[in-house]
This record gives C-alpha cells, sequence and structure tokens, in this order.
C-alpha cells in the first residue's frame, strides 16, 4: 500500500505531481477494481440533460464515461476527456480509441486550456476532491460553460472511508487520509463562481467486501490508499488494522462508506 494523499502536507507544485502519479499507478486495473466509483457515477448519469453537443468529461480516468457520453450523445456530439494522469489517458487511449467523437487532453482542472464559452455540459465522476483550490476549478468550469450549460458533478465529504480511517488509525495517531471538503463549502465556491443555479445533494452509498483486501483493493482506483507517511507497514499494523476492521462486520461484508456529494451548477 502506497502513502496516502493529503494535500494540506503537499506543497502547491508538488500535489498535482503526486495525484497524477498515483492515478497513472492505478490506471492499469481502475476499471476492474472501481465498482462503487462505477455505481456513483450511474447516479450521475441519471441526471444527464437530453442534449449537448461540446461535453467535457473532467476527470476522465480510463474513459468509460467519456465513450458512454459520445454515444449517449451521437451523432452530434462530441466529448473531450480530461486527466491530469497520463496512465490513466494512455489506457483510455487504448481502451476506447479517439475520433471525431471523442478525444484525450492531459491537463490540470484548475487551469483548463478549453476556450471560454466552448461546453454545454461537464460530467466529473469523483474527481474534483483532488484538487487543492476548489474555488478555482469551479471558476472555471463557469468559464467553458455555455449560458444555459450545466456542470453534473460527483465529488466526496467529511465521513468518506470512516470505517478505513477507524481500522488504519494506530495508538495516538489517525490514519492519513485525505481532508473531504463539506457541503457548504462546495455551495460557496459555486455562488463565488457565480453559477445562477446551484443544487448540492447528499447521499451516503455504502459497499461491502468479503476481507480487508478487498476494501483496500477497492479504494486503490480513488488514491486513497492508506499507510504511515515515510514508514513501512509491519505484520502487526496490518493485524491491528485487520482485528479493527473485523469487529465492524456486517452480514454482507466488511463496510466502506462514502459521503457522496453530487452538484448541479446551471451557469
Amino acid at each position: 500500500m502506497s502513502n496516502a494523499l493529503q494535500p494540506r502536507t503537499a506543497t502547491p507544485t508538488d500535489w498535482p505531481r503526486r495525484v497524477a502519479h498515483a492515478f497513472s499507478r492505478a490506471a492499469p486495473d481502475y476499471a476492474r477494481l472501481a465498482s462503487a466509483q462505477h455505481a456513483m457515477g450511474e447516479r450521475l448519469w441519471s441526471r444527464l440533460p437530453e442534449r449537448a453537443t461540446r461535453i467535457l468529461d473532467l476527470g476522465c480516468g480510463p474513459g468509460q464515461w467519456s465513450a458512454r457520453l459520445a454515444e449517449r450523445y451521437a451523432p452530434d456530439g462530441h466529448v473531450t476527456g480530461l486527466d491530469l494522469a497520463q496512465g490513466m489517458l494512455a489506457v483510455a487511449r487504448r481502451g476506447q480509441g479517439s475520433g471525431r467523437r471523442v478525444s484525450w487532453l492531459c491537463a490540470d482542472a484548475g487551469a483548463l486550456p478549453l476556450a471560454d464559452a466552448s461546453h454545454d455540459l461537464v460530467f466529473s465522476n469523483l474527481a474534483i476532491q483532488w484538487c487543492p483550490d476548489l474555488d478555482e476549478v469551479l471558476a472555471e468550469l463557469y468559464r467553458i460553460l455555455r449560458p444555459g450549460g450545466l456542470a453534473l458533478i460527483n465529488t466526496l465529504g467529511p465521513g468518506t472511508l470512516a470505517e478505513v480511517a477507524h481500522a488504519w488509525a494506530r495508538p495516538g495517531r489517525p490514519a492519513d487520509l485525505l481532508d473531504f471538503r463539506n457541503r457548504d463549502r462546495h455551495l460557496a465556491a459555486a455562488r463565488l463562481a457565480n453559477f445562477r443555479r446551484v443544487t448540492v445533494t447528499d447521499g451516503r452509498p455504502r459497499f461491502h467486501y468479503p476481507d480487508l483486501a478487498g476494501v483496500m483493493a477497492s479504494i486503490k482506483g480513488i488514491g486513497a490508499q492508506t499507510a504511515g507517511r515515510g514508514t513501512g507497514l509491519t505484520r502487526a499494523d496490518l493485524a491491528r488494522a485487520t482485528e479493527r476492521y473485523e469487529a465492524l462486520r456486517e452480514p454482507a461484508g466488511l463496510p466502506v462508506t462514502y459521503r457522496l456529494l453530487t452538484l448541479e451548477l446551471k451557469r
């Protein structure tokens, strides 16, 4: 297990590199492991507008949503799958291809190389929680959307992976997990960006896995692996985490709870 990602301890220049590296490493196994992320994305999919011609898939990962969006809005729609991780885009190009209806772009969500008022729709499933400057990201989305355009975003809030944090906490030291921003913070950022209609809904989807290895594999895709920063895990650490997690077992298995925030932002 690799070190956890923590924006508070990463410098502004180092943080994007660390995120890109973590997701590039996860890219080959992402589609296989990310069943929970896919299930949460389906909730976002149900909110899509009937029509769109220029679509941005922000944080596209291996490109599955980009390909589906291109199919959904065929024949006139064009999708740009954008990700910070070159490894994810390499998987997307191999698996989904490129062409008239979909293209791939490596860029930072806080500095989009896209023209003003150029898109009808932004679709983003579980990406912006990794962006250190939320105000910057939402301002960029407002800038590239046409008047009347819509941003549909899934992100994560406080309480996400609470069971994982509990299991891996060491005596006198909490687990190294990302600090997630709350609903009010997202509302404030959206209003600051001047979106004229802002809706944020809050859910707590829960998934179950047979054992601790299954739990850790499931969260690998979102870059939320846990381990002590700069120190290796011992057998005692693993045994302690297993015991603590087993105490939470439910009939369906070991639980993993997400705090899912879904944003609908109308320009």
